[in-house]
């Protein structure tokens, strides 16, 4: 299934994360994805290891694709001692599997409040106590980790970092090539320190992960699965494009969108019309 063809220049760096498209399997994803001309793709770790790791390493690898990040490690915050080693060994498979995908980046979501808690300081710091303990492992492995700050309606059960000056208070304590942050369009289009603090990580070194998608109002599904199509919401995606660029990122642009009416639709439908958007909208 590979390809001699070079995606078009306006195209080099998009990625599709395979959740914007659940309703493709990876090999139909795979072959979409290069005949569009979009020469990267996000995986998760759930249909990878269905499809099983090393083949899917491979399927990509013959496409002639990039893996831009697998998602996602993390959830380190349970105060229980069984459950922070669980976490700790599901993570440390994490990196494993990133380090076969052949991509460099491994998304963290933090994890929430445990049941009970209301300290989100001490949780903070349990990330970062687990963020310590792995990226060694990671960085032996050619993989650096990526802490992703999640929209603050998150905070309780999924994700204790909720602004991006959080996550670079957490990555700067470890050296650049080991930690970085996600800068994700979805999450942080609300702040309006998000440019201060894209410029802080850009100066660190600090940008591993740049993903779009849009906010739209109201919210289909919930927080979880609604993300908006590119130009459907509020957000100023090309913006956020600018910035990361001025902060001295050119890494790859993903798209990254859960929304059950786009996976009801036709796949490659979904894929020529994110290719439409990311143009109009993000270039």
């Amino acid at each position: 299934m590979g390809t001699d063809n070079r995606p078009p220049d306006d195209l080099a760096r998009l990625s599709v994360n395979q959740e914007t498209v659940r309703q493709l399997a990876l090999p139909e994803l795979a072959e979409s994805l290069v005949a569009l001309g979009v020469p990267g793709v996000g995986l998760w770790r759930e249909p990878v290891r269905e499809y099983g790791v090393e083949a899917a390493a491979k399927l990509v690898r013959d496409a002639g694709l990039t893996v831009t990040s697998l998602c996602r490690g993390g959830f380190f915050t349970a105060s229980d001692r069984g459950e922070r080693a669980a976490a700790i060994a599901d993570n440390r498979a994490a990196v494993d599997e990133a380090a076969i995908l052949g991509t460099g980046t491994l998304v963290l979501v933090s994890g929430g409040l445990p049941a009970g808690e209301r300290d989100l300081a001490a949780a903070r710091e349990r990330v970062a106590d687990a963020v310590a303990e792995l990226a060694p492992y990671a960085s032996e492995r050619g993989v650096r980790l990526a802490i992703e700050p999640l929209h603050p309606m998150y905070a309780s059960d999924r994700c204790v970092v909720s602004t991006l000056a959080q996550a670079l208070d957490i990555a700067e304590r470890f050296p650049a090539d080991q930690v970085g942050v996600v800068v994700d369009t979805y999450h942080l289009w609300w702040d309006d320190r998000a440019g201060l603090d894209i410029a802080r990580a850009g100066a660190g070194g600090r940008l591993a992960c740049f993903q779009v998608a849009d906010w739209i109002t109201p919210l289909p599904e919930g927080v979880l699965l609604g993300r908006g199509q590119l130009g459907d919401g509020c957000v100023d995606l090309r913006g956020f494009r600018e910035r990361v660029d001025a902060a001295g990122f050119a890494g790859p642009v993903e798209v990254e969108i859960f929304n059950p009416a786009l996976w009801a639709r036709d796949g490659r439908g979904v894929l020529d019309e994110t290719i439409a958007r990311y143009r109009v909208h993000v270039l």
